[in-house]
């Protein structure tokens, strides 16, 4: 058997209610399975909103967390990762997760961490990029277009923008006048302040009569179809936070297209052929980061006895940083 210290749910409905535990853990593994030894851990919205409803999705002593990194130190029959390779990985939220010293999972739901890009940003990586990655991959290729992306100071909306830049679209945004240098530095065509009530009346104004190919709205199911009028015929329409439940607009107008982003459904639905599609994306994905040509947001380090109190501060958005658990 194996000491695991591990961040637990038992009761409550705070990041601060998680409690440090002691876990032990048989070391036999399936012939799929890898065991890794937790380097950082990737803390994530979706982590407290499943802690704020945990009495309905889990049991008490369940271990929380999708995101990390570390190290195999074991690895079943099947699995053909060396001993030793760096790796990172999105846990299903219904299975023993990250916040841990160790964890289980299946050799194929993890990706290599290629050399030179750091442990800290690798486990970073893993839910908002490859959300974002597969939020742009759900629009078909399409030349001079507009795409609108919502909330793009934050960690999702930053990297659906930069990856919506790299299809050539012509990229608008939403965001605050903080981050207004920094998204048009990067190629972004205009930055307009949500905060004024007026915003998509000004979108339309600077489009010039065109209207919008894709809208990736990173606020809310309702916030998302608030959008529809502002795309144009056969256009695409993504949410990625929460869904949309009723059609916003009348049968036979603009037909546009809804699009729902889910990455964890991938544990429930998912093929092998999916997780191979995956993986790979992710793959390519991080060399990206490595090489600097897809930008990450600021990450701070905590420690692992700080890791409820970082989480937290999320919960609140004290800070727009990406926190990360340095694991000793």
């Amino acid at each position: 058997m194996l000491d695991v210290h591990a961040w637990t749910w038992r009761h409550g409905n705070e990041p601060t209610d998680l409690v440090l535990e002691t876990h032990a853990i048989s070391e036999e593994l399936a012939p799929n399975e890898i065991l890794i030894a937790n380097k950082v851990i990737g803390i994530n919205p979706v982590d407290w909103k499943f802690i704020a409803q945990a009495e309905k999705v889990w049991k008490p002593g369940h271990i929380p967390g999708v995101d990390g990194m570390g190290v195999v130190i074991a690895a079943g029959r099947d699995v053909h990762l060396r001993i030793g390779t760096r790796v990172a990985y999105h846990q299903n939220l219904y299975h023993a997760g990250s916040y841990a010293t160790h964890i289980k999972i299946a050799a194929h739901m993890v990706m290599p961490v290629p050399d030179g890009l750091s442990d800290t940003a690798a486990a970073a990586f893993p839910c908002p990029t490859l959300t974002a990655w597969q939020s742009v991959m759900k629009v078909p290729d399409a030349t001079n277009k507009d795409v609108l992306v919502t909330g793009a100071g934050g960690s999702v909306g930053s990297l659906v923008a930069q990856l919506a830049l790299q299809k050539g679209w012509r990229v608008w945004v939403t965001a605050g006048e903080q981050h207004r240098e920094k998204l048009l530095s990067r190629g972004v065509t205009e930055v307009v302040d949500y905060h004024q009530e007026n915003w998509r009346d000004l979108l339309l104004e600077k489009l010039q009569g065109r209207k919008f190919y894709a809208a990736f709205d990173t606020i809310s199911g309702q916030h998302a179809a608030s959008l529809a009028g502002l795309l144009g015929l056969n256009g695409h329409l993504v949410c990625i936070q929460d869904r949309i439940e009723q059609p916003p607009l009348p049968a036979f107008t603009t037909a546009i297209s809804y699009h729902e982003e889910a990455l964890a459904s991938i544990h429930q639905h998912g093929t092998v052929l999916d997780w191979m599609e995956l993986t790979t994306a992710g793959a390519e994905l991080m060399d990206q980061i490595k090489n600097n040509r897809l930008a990450i947001p600021t990450l701070e380090v905590v420690p692992f006895e700080q890791l409820p109190n970082a989480l937290k501060d999320l919960k609140a958005a004290v800070r727009t940083r990406k926190y990360v658990v340095q694991v000793d």
